[in-house]
């Protein structure tokens, strides 16, 4: 069973440095359907851009050294998890931390996973977009209803696309995926799941949230019933 839509495949690289593998299997690709039950979504690490300061959006840059020793640290919180799937933002910070952990799988890339694009914001910090555009930044934190990013996308078009995103992964015949994505991916997966979004600041560059289904609904973290693995506040 593979993800409808133009996502693409992305071989295993052999260049990028990788963490410890995961164990992935594949049972849904020889037909066997299973409803998907959880889903672990990682945010990127940090960036030769310095995503910790600057909103690239979606602009491309690379993952830092920095970078590369979280998605390390997230690769040892996950050790015991066993994944059906791994999926990822199509940009190289997302694909290049997908690719340390996949263990040899593919990675399949998926377009409705970017990030949004902030416009003429893209690449600043808020220090930086507060002083060219005062009225707008002020807008954007008090969380206005007609609030849009300066020549950017749509909210509702940024939702929308992540939500058909969102859409494949509960059609895709497993039952555990990763997802290895930004900021505002894993805020919007998480409120459309569970409810409500987490914490402002969350997740950090690569901070685990994971959410897994719960009867008829989604819960953040594991059911009580499962046992220990991967904690959603781990980075």
């Amino acid at each position: 069973m593979t993800l409808a839509g133009p996502s693409l495949i992305l071989p295993a690289l052999h260049q990028i440095p990788r963490a410890r593998p995961l164990l992935c299997r594949a049972d849904h690709h020889r037909g066997i359907m299973a409803t998907l039950r959880r889903i672990v979504l990682l945010r990127h690490g940090n960036t030769v851009g310095d995503s910790h300061e600057r909103f690239h959006g979606s602009s491309d840059v690379s993952l830092s050294d920095e970078g590369r020793g979280q998605v390390r640290a997230a690769g040892l919180a996950m050790a015991t998890e066993v994944f059906d799937l791994v999926v990822s933002s199509p940009l190289s910070r997302a694909w290049q931390s997908a690719s340390m952990l996949a263990g040899g799988q593919p990675v399949r890339l998926m377009p409705e996973f970017r990030e949004i694009h902030f416009g003429r914001w893209e690449g600043l910090t808020a220090q930086e977009i507060q002083e060219r555009d005062p009225a707008l930044y002020q807008a954007w934190q008090e969380g206005a209803a007609d609030f849009g990013f300066p020549n950017g996308e749509p909210l509702d078009a940024f939702r929308t696309r992540v939500l058909a995103g969102l859409d494949q992964l509960k059609n895709s015949g497993a039952a555990n995926i990763l997802v290895v994505a930004h900021k505002g991916v894993i805020r919007t997966i998480v409120q459309q799941l569970v409810g409500e979004a987490p914490d402002a600041d969350a997740p950090a560059l690569g901070e685990i949230v994971s959410v897994t289904q719960d009867g008829e609904g989604w819960i953040l973290g594991r059911r009580s019933s499962d046992p220990e693995g991967v904690n959603e506040d781990a980075a």
